[in-house]
């Protein structure tokens, strides 16, 4: 999943596994996917419609969980 950004399409479990860091976010936006065997199927868009979320709030956090990836990919200058 690395180089890849991730979209409202992109599997919870897949986000999870490449990039646990963003778990926090997820629960931020009420998503406690982490023990949800929902989360083995649903993408982040159905995770957070089920949740009750905007289309605007999902935006929000698919753009929230890229930031946060974006950051741990990047090498740090010296």
């Amino acid at each position: 999943m690395d180089d890849i950004k991730i979209t409202k399409q992109t599997p919870i479990k897949e986000l999870i596994e490449a990039h646990p860091e963003t778990q926090e976010i997820l629960m931020s936006y009420g998503l406690h996917c982490v023990g949800c065997h929902f989360s083995e199927f649903d993408t982040l868009e159905d995770g957070a419609m089920l949740h009750g979320l905007s289309d605007e709030d999902i935006d929000l956090m698919v753009k929230d969980v890229n930031e946060v990836v974006g950051k741990k990919e990047k090498p740090k200058a010296f």
